[in-house]
């Protein structure tokens, strides 16, 4: 029988584990679940950008535990995840580790294209399998998968970016029903512009361009209430929507005349 995914996530009801914790919307939510008395397991590839985001969540209260890992390397993640499950068990995982490039001038090299699905797609099967099978004998828990925005439509400034965001949502969204009868929540993250690393290269507009904070805040409410889909903000979410069910060869001469992401 189906039992409701812990998803308030209070003190005491198990551990939290992020990737991609070292800056962004990463850090971000780590100091937003980081109150008296829960414990945080959080991983970044910057050991000294992670441990001050560390200092920060423990000032709050939180018990902090860090690991300079790549998500991509499969069993170092699948390890480490298994130790944190042993610690405290994984009440929530956030698959949120993600890289970002484009063609820039000169096209997007193959190198560069592998390396973007070796995090953002590897990555994240390497975060959320060995989380499953942590969670699935107790049947309970809560898995979140982060997307963009960029998954519905794929822009010729960033292909790799695009297909592998794609890729994660439409894995999550298919893994929800999968790990509903075993207990587990599961919820695709898609936002909008935020302010990171990711995003400070950028040379272009960026709609509705939000903080990083007030990202974590929208997706902590939406975890909170085990939503499917987490996309914002919504008028950005409506146009990419409206522009991926319009006919390609209405969409391709305005999306080639889009700026390009920096390589």
């Amino acid at each position: 029988m189906y039992r409701r995914p812990m998803t308030s996530h209070v003190a005491g009801s198990g551990s939290i584990l992020v990737t991609g914790a070292s800056s962004g919307i990463g850090a971000a939510l780590a100091l937003a679940y980081a109150v008296p008395g829960a414990v945080l397991e959080l991983g970044g590839r910057d050991a000294s950008r992670l441990e001050a985001v560390a200092v920060q969540c423990r000032n709050r209260g939180a018990t902090v535990r860090t690991a300079a890992i790549d998500v991509a390397d499969r069993t170092t993640m699948a390890d480490w995840i298994a130790d944190a499950d042993l610690s405290h068990p994984l009440a929530l995982v956030i698959a949120n580790a993600g890289i970002s490039a484009g063609t820039g001038d000169g096209g997007e090299s193959e190198a560069q294209a592998r390396r973007i699905f070796a995090v953002n797609v590897d990555g994240v099967l390497n975060t959320v399998h060995p989380a499953i099978a942590c969670m699935r004998p107790r049947r309970r828990g809560q898995i979140a998968l982060m997307s963009s925005l960029a998954a519905f439509r794929g822009f010729p400034g960033a292909p790799a970016y695009c297909a592998s965001k794609a890729a994660v949502r439409v894995l999550g969204e298919a893994m929800r029903g999968e790990l509903r009868a075993d207990g587990i929540g599961v919820s695709v993250i898609c936002p909008g512009y935020v302010e990171s690393p990711m995003t400070a290269v950028n040379r272009f507009p960026m709609p509705m361009l939000m903080s990083a904070e007030r990202a974590a805040a929208i997706i902590c409410r939406g975890l909170a209430r085990d939503r499917g889909r987490i996309a914002f903000p919504w008028p950005v979410y409506a146009a990419v929507r409206l522009l991926a069910g319009l006919p390609i060869a209405w969409t391709d001469p305005l999306l080639r005349r889009l700026p390009r992401k920096g390589g």
